[in-house]
C-alpha cells in the first residue's frame, strides 16, 4: 500500500475507542425509507409559521452533514427580516414556493473560508478529550494549505496543472481544486449534502421544502449583504404544504440510465 497522508490516518490512536461505535447498532431503513419518499419539492405552502425550535433542530441537522476534510465552508441565512424576505423573494422571480414560504433560508458556500476554518481545527484538536495524530496536525498545517491555495487572481494554478501532470504519470496526485473556480465547486458539494440534511429534516418534523436554482444571484447577495466570492447553491423554501403545492406525480427516469456496475 502506498504511503501518504490518507493511510497514516486511522482511527486506532489513543482514547478514540469510546468513539467507535456511535451510530453503529441504528438501524431503521423503513423509517428513511419513508422518510425520503415523503419529502417532495412543494411549491406552495400555508400561512401556518414553523416553531423556531424546529427550525433550529433542523439548521443544526444540517450542520452534522459531511463535508470535505470537515473544513465546513458553508453557511446558512434563515430570513428574519420581512423586508429582506420580499427582497429576496423578488429576486426568486416571485415564485409561489418563495413567497408563500414561511421560512427562506439561503444556503452558501464559502470556499474562501477554507484557510480560517483549518486553523479553526488545529485549535479544536488542542481541546479534545484523544490523541490528535501527528498525520492529522500535517494535513491541516502543511497539505491542506498546498492543495487549496490557488494564488492571487490564480496565479498558481499553471504552476499546479503542470506540477499535477507531470508527478502524475507517476504518482496518484490531488488535481482538483486548482483554481478559484475549482475551489468553488469543492465547497458547493459539500453545501449541498448540508441542504439535503436540511430538506430531510423538515420532512421528518412534518413541514415540507422546496429548493430553488430559479434567482437573480446578483440581487441576492446585496438583500442579504453577501461579497462577491460567496457562492449561493440553492435557496429552500419551507413551511406546510398547501393544497395544490404538488405539481403532480414524481417523475424519474429509469434506474438504468443512471446506475452504471462496471
Amino acid at each position: 500500500m502506498p504511503k501518504n497522508v490518507f493511510t497514516e490516518i486511522d482511527g486506532k490512536f489513543s482514547g478514540n475507542d469510546k468513539f467507535q461505535t456511535e451510530g453503529a447498532d441504528y438501524f431503521n431503513p423503513q423509517a428513511f425509507s419513508e422518510l425520503v419518499n415523503a419529502r417532495r419539492s412543494v411549491r406552495k405552502f400555508t400561512g401556518e409559521k414553523i416553531p423556531d425550535h424546529i427550525v433550529d433542530e433542523c439548521l443544526d441537522m444540517a450542520l452534522l452533514a459531511p463535508n470535505s476534510s470537515n473544513l465546513q465552508t458553508w453557511e446558512f441565512y434563515r430570513l428574519k427580516s420581512e423586508q429582506v424576505r420580499k427582497d429576496v423573494a423578488y429576486a426568486c422571480f416571485s415564485q409561489p414556493a418563495a413567497t408563500t414560504a414561511s421560512e427562506l433560508i439561503v444556503c452558501v458556500a464559502r470556499p474562501n473560508h477554507w484557510r480560517a476554518h483549518a486553523r479553526q481545527m488545529l485549535k479544536a484538536f488542542k481541546g479534545l478529550p484523544v490523541e490528535t495524530p501527528k498525520s492529522a496536525i500535517l494535513y491541516y498545517s502543511k497539505l491542506a494549505p498546498f492543495v487549496y491555495t490557488v494564488g492571487f487572481l490564480n496565479m498558481l494554478t499553471p504552476l499546479k496543472w503542470l506540477f499535477n501532470t507531470v508527478v502524475g504519470f507517476f504518482r496518484v496526485v490531488p488535481r482538483e481544486p486548482i483554481s478559484s473556480f475549482g475551489l468553488a465547486v469543492w465547497s458547493i458539494k459539500s453545501c449541498a449534502l448540508a441542504c439535503e440534511n436540511l430538506m430531510l429534516a423538515f420532512r421528518s418534523h412534518g413541514y415540507d421544502t422546496c429548493p430553488m436554482e430559479g434567482y437573480d444571484s446578483k440581487r441576492v447577495k446585496k438583500a442579504i449583504g453577501l461579497s462577491r466570492d460567496a457562492h449561493i447553491v440553492m435557496i429552500i423554501g419551507a413551511g406546510k404544504r398547501a393544497e395544490g403545492g404538488v405539481y403532480g406525480p414524481r417523475i424519474r427516469f429509469r434506474r438504468q440510465q443512471f446506475i452504471k456496475t462496471i
